[in-house]
């Protein structure tokens, strides 16, 4: 059985780390089968494709409307059968936040989920965003799909995900109605794949707020996923997150899933 690596990473605006050749270095070290990536900030012609290229990778992209924010893209070594951009609800469509793509053996799809920012402004929001797209995957996979779905949710579900749960209270990220959201999608099938195979990994983040050295200080966050239905879950290998790279004040997760 064939093995895929598949990475996600909210880059935070993707040229500056071009310019600095963080992305083309991650690319060279992880050697990723299958990326994406979220809060790209960029258009198509904005950027040059032969990074990716040259290293045997196609590009689908979803940029937001309004100009550098949001934005995803989806780089893969392997052929999908098919590539949606977009959830298929407009208002969250606009602002480019999901890549689906169908490989046969499983579908993927890459998000960035909004964040509920400062005294929950975007919650209401944000909730009707998890609800869109807990239907839509639900829907594929009553299709028979294998699914997997990853990238930003911009949600902590337990203390073990943030170093500083107690100074987070009424943070963004760690709001109770976030963390329920993270209870229904375990409990509708949805198996957080580093969690289940890392249950008591502690000092495992994959955000740290860009000041006071958070970062150096290991005082982060693990608000970025990967997800596989319950079904698909045994094919996972290994989950992993790669917090030496830099580029972004999010890191590199992944898995590796043996694919047919």
């Amino acid at each position: 059985m064939t093995a895929a690596r598949i990475c996600s990473w909210n880059v935070n605006g993707i040229r500056p780390t071009l310019q600095r050749g963080e992305f083309q270095a991650w690319l060279d070290s992880s050697e990723p089968d299958v990326v994406g990536l979220q809060e790209v900030k960029a258009f198509p012609g904005q950027v040059d494709a032969a990074v990716w290229e040259s290293r045997g990778y196609r590009a689908w992209w979803h940029p937001a409307e309004r100009p550098g924010y949001s934005g995803a893209l989806l780089l893969s070594r392997l052929e999908p059968l098919d590539v949606t951009p977009g959830l298929g609800y407009p208002a969250f469509d606009v602002e480019g936040r999901v890549i689906k793509a169908d490989f046969g053996a499983f579908t993927l799809l890459t998000a960035y989920f909004p964040n509920s920012a400062r005294h929950g402004a975007r919650l209401e929001f944000k909730e009707a965003f998890c609800e869109a797209f807990l239907a839509v995957v639900n829907g594929l996979r009553a299709e028979g799909r294998r699914v997997v779905f990853m990238g930003d949710l911009n949600i902590a579900h337990h203390e073990i995900d943030l170093a500083r749960p107690a100074e987070s209270e009424g943070s963004a990220g760690w709001l109770p109605e976030e963390r329920a959201w993270m209870d229904r999608y375990v409990e509708e099938g949805w198996v957080d794949t580093f969690r289940a195979l890392h249950p008591d990994a502690v000092g495992a983040y994959t955000y740290w707020e860009p000041w006071r050295d958070r970062r150096a200080r290991n005082i982060g966050w693990r608000i970025d996923y990967v997800c596989a239905d319950r079904a698909l879950f045994p094919r996972v290998r290994e989950a992993f997150i790669e917090a030496d790279i830099m580029g972004s004040d999010h890191c590199p997760v992944g898995i590796v899933l043996d694919i047919d």
